[in-house]
């Protein structure tokens, strides 16, 4: 099985510490500490070079060529899909998306 090179973009770094921050400012430390860990470890699962992704059905997403994962319903993974590498452009709550 082999590995994509996965690069995080600064959009869906800081999308995924706000989420974070907010979940440890309701006093749920261990809660936020293990939410960012399993989003790195589903992004770790995306970065298999078997699989291939759909592209967005936003128009504008599209037509920019960037493929959308849902991660539990609530949040949708956007990224740039290549042989080499995987570069995850964005990671927003699936309600701002209009389709």
């Amino acid at each position: 099985m082999g590995k994509r090179k996965i690069v995080i973009g600064v959009s869906a770094s800081r999308s995924i510490a706000e989420i974070s921050f907010f979940i440890e400012s309701k006093g749920m430390l261990a809660t936020a500490e293990k939410f960012s860990d399993d989003v790195h470890n589903f992004f770790e699962s995306l970065a298999d070079d078997r699989k291939s992704y759909g592209f967005c059905r936003d128009k504008k997403r599209m037509e920019l060529g960037l493929k959308c994962v849902n991660y539990l319903k609530k949040y949708t993974i956007v990224f740039i899909e290549n042989k080499d590498l995987l570069h995850i452009r964005e990671f927003i709550p699936s309600k701002l998306i209009w389709w």
